[in-house]
């Protein structure tokens, strides 16, 4: 048995690696942009915003605990094949479809157009995924040592831009708001960065940490993880909080017309002028750069398995990256309002999936299977009612003002589940 010392070192070091892998150079656009939006609520968007991002995502990982540490366990309980569509939908959204675009949408407005003037987007998206695919076959261990120096030093810039902000606000947050609904855009921001979809696959190595430092006990597990999990959240909420204030205090200068990058941008040019802007453009680049890297290996490396060898890895890696360079010259804020719907599609299955994981022993697969569909079908028919499709209906479902009308589709569907579980019995 480690000594108590041993054990809180452990979690510590667990808790920063779990950080990191949440805190993607991506995350940083969402929350000014949220402040910004949210003017005098801007509490009420971040605290939505971050309990649809850390809080769910942590649920995730326990989840992955409760069911040996593997994403398998849990989608094979709604179907052998309905379970690899649901993964590959996950890896996808993480991958090719929305994150790994986004990298390179995100260096382009971030680095190349702040430091280097006008240049093309499609030459930096080019250059960008052609160095992510030399290092992601080359498996070079300049990655990991870039990744390692990162982290810090995005923190620290980031603490910095926050404490300026803080000590001279750029400007007095507004007495009104200009997002329609508050609490929607702050959940929606918070599906956008995806670390829920992200922690159903980066769980599993979190969850190997912790079994290959001889934590193998259940309850022991639970106790490091959740206390690995607290450290990961309270710095999270440091900076999200922080960006979130910030982009508060321009709630007066700006409308939602400006994109999230030249937000970003903007705010820390007034803070810390050009030079703070050059230097956040290039850790954010080499940010993007080190979680491009992982997401291709990551997206090939599934694919391949699932194909059982008969898609080349190298061949299926250079595909991801042509086809994310392609999708990345749609711009930030295009890649991002592409992402609302398929995310709005994806994720209420995920959450179905990873709430039901929790009580596994007390719901048979019958409940898992009509909850899933059933969240399919109501998060569906929001979207085509979106569309313009006659489908007023899902207006009058419970929790639809805050975005989670599909809950009661799921719990209907879960209990027609249970019901016909037993018949068959």
């Amino acid at each position: 048995m480690k000594s108590l010392k041993q054990q809180r070192i452990d979690q510590l070091v667990i808790g920063f690696a779990l950080f990191s892998m949440f805190f993607g150079a991506g995350n940083i656009i969402f929350p000014p942009y949220l402040g910004m939006g949210s003017g005098n609520l801007w509490g009420l968007g971040f605290l939505c915003y971050y309990m649809a991002d850390i809080g769910i995502a942590i649920l995730a990982i326990f989840a992955l605990i409760r069911n040996g540490g593997e994403i398998s366990t849990i989608t094979t309980r709604i179907g052998k094949v309905p379970g690899e569509i649901m993964l590959s939908a996950i890896i996808l959204c993480i991958g090719p479809f929305i994150a790994l675009p986004r990298t390179g949408a995100t260096v382009q407005e971030m680095f190349t157009e702040p430091v280097f003037g006008d240049v093309s987007l499609w030459l930096t998206s080019g250059i960008f995924f052609l160095l992510v695919l030399l290092l992601t076959i080359r498996e070079s261990s300049v990655v990991d040592i870039i990744g390692k120096i990162l982290t810090p030093a995005l923190v620290l810039g980031l603490l910095t831009l926050i404490v300026a902000g803080v000590i001279s606000p750029l400007g007095e947050i507004s007495d009104d708001h200009m997002m329609d609904n508050v609490v929607v855009a702050g959940i929606n921001s918070g599906y956008q960065t995806m670390d829920v979809l992200a922690a159903m696959i980066f769980g599993i190595i979190i969850v190997k940490s912790v079994m290959d430092k001889g934590y193998t006990a259940t309850h022991v597990k639970y106790k490091v993880v959740r206390n690995a999990s607290l450290v990961a959240a309270i710095a999270l909420l440091v900076i999200y909080f922080g960006l979130t204030y910030l982009g508060a205090t321009v709630s007066g200068t700006y409308n939602l017309r400006i994109n999230r990058s030249e937000l970003l941008v903007n705010i820390t040019s007034g803070l810390l002028g050009h030079a703070g802007v050059i230097i956040l453009g290039i850790i954010v680049a080499l940010a993007c750069l080190t979680t491009a890297v992982a997401l291709v290996s990551a997206s090939a490396d599934y694919f391949s398995t699932l194909s059982k060898g008969r898609l080349n890895y190298k061949l299926l890696a250079a595909a991801i990256c042509l086809f994310s360079a392609f999708v990345a010259n749609f711009g930030l804020d295009k890649i991002v309002a592409l992402a609302a719907p398929i995310l709005s599609l994806v994720y209420p299955g995920a959450l179905t999936l990873i709430i039901l994981s929790l009580f596994r022993d007390h719901v048979s697969n019958a409940v898992f299977k009509g909850a899933f569909f059933g969240s399919l079908l109501g998060s569906l028919l929001e979207i085509l009612y979106g569309y313009g499709l006659p489908l007023g209906f899902v207006t009058k479902m419970p929790l639809y003002s805050i975005g989670c009308g599909w809950l009661l589709w799921a719990v209907a569907f879960g209990i027609i589940g249970a019901i016909a579980g037993r018949r068959r019995k």
